[in-house]
């Protein structure tokens, strides 16, 4: 008997990888999907048109009532929440929704599991992020870091964090964290740094666009693929007794060496001039094609974020498979298809 899986935050990039991943191992695969006047399944269309074990239904992590429903019906092996207002620029934007959202969200699932009397049946995976070390307090950070975020986003999925760690122990349900480093893919959105980077340099290269504009581009990642990622969320939930793991590559890269990297693979040759805000990149012949703006720095910047996920290598078996080059590569390809596609 195949085991039924429910995902919150399907629509996203970790959500349709997941998704995928669990389609192939044979599981039911049950979503919310929030109530829209446009669609929001893009992600997940080519899914549908090969699985008939896939079933979504309306709902948002903010309707504690529509979650307990939800459970009831679909009585699910394993919980995924992946579900969240992700931005963190837009967090400064909507602290009260992202906090609802994030947090409180987290808590509602949480709470339907206990009222329902699901502890021995259902598994729970809440998704964190290395925005909760914000302010580093170490490098690397690992699972014993203390926190010290630098957003509302980052405040939300800590409180997310804790009160999972709280279920797990008080009530005895199977309850992880995933702490995850930034993760990226094709299907990241258009707003978030990498994506728009790849998105506007391919532009460039096209002869669509002139010009792109970026906040810090010395602020340092640990950059993964969303393929590998959600792997180990997958394998947290296998093990006998919950636990809570750093998931990253180890290894980090500025903002700036990110746009280097897509700038190679594009094959456009530039040049350097200028620091911090004052930086600007040129091709050759001497135009501009990326420069900073003061609109795109955050509140608070988070400086550095390296993950340390030797306990997942250890517990899980677990170590990322893709290299930052071909993440760029698997992005920049897919991009130009996506430009090849509207030009035709």
């Amino acid at each position: 008997m195949s085991k039924i899986a429910f995902i919150t935050g399907i629509t996203g990039q970790d959500g349709s990888y997941l998704a995928e991943l669990l389609l192939e191992k044979n599981y039911e695969v049950h979503a919310i999907i929030r109530r829209s006047s446009v669609f929001t399944t893009a992600r997940i269309d080519h899914i549908f048109d090969k699985h008939e074990r896939l079933f979504c239904h309306h709902g948002d992590l903010t309707d504690s009532s529509n979650l307990r429903r939800l459970m009831t019906k679909i009585q699910p092996d394993e919980v995924y929440n992946l579900a969240a207002q992700s931005h963190v620029a837009v967090s400064f934007e909507v602290p009260e929704y992202t906090a609802n959202a994030d947090a409180i969200g987290s808590l509602r699932i949480l709470e339907a599991i206990k009222f329902h009397g699901f502890e021995k049946i259902t598994k729970f995976y809440q998704a964190g992020t290395s925005e909760m070390f914000g302010k580093v307090q170490e490098i690397p950070q690992s699972e014993s870091t203390p926190f010290y975020p630098r957003s509302p986003y980052g405040v939300a999925k800590v409180y997310a964090h804790w009160i999972t760690i709280n279920y797990r122990e008080a009530y005895n349900i199977f309850a992880c964290n995933g702490i995850l480093f930034n993760h990226e893919s094709p299907r990241r959105g258009e707003t978030f740094v990498t994506r728009k980077i790849v998105i506007a340099l391919s532009k460039i290269k096209k002869g669509m666009q002139d010009r792109l504009y970026l906040g810090n581009l010395e602020a340092k990642r640990d950059w993964g693929h969303a393929k590998d990622y959600v792997e180990a969320m997958w394998k947290m939930l296998q093990k006998k007794t919950p636990n809570d793991y750093v998931i990253a590559t180890g290894k980090q890269f500025s903002v700036k060496q990110f746009v280097n990297l897509v700038l190679k693979e594009l094959k456009i040759k530039f040049i350097w001039k200028g620091k911090g805000i004052n930086s600007k990149c040129f091709t050759l012949d001497g135009k501009c094609i990326v420069a900073c703006d003061k609109e795109y720095y955050r509140p608070l910047e988070v400086d550095t974020l390296l993950g340390n996920s030797n306990k997942a290598k250890k517990e899980l078996n677990w170590t990322a498979k893709t290299s930052i080059t071909e993440l760029v590569k698997d992005m920049v390809n897919s991009e130009l298809k996506i430009i090849e596609k509207h030009e035709s």
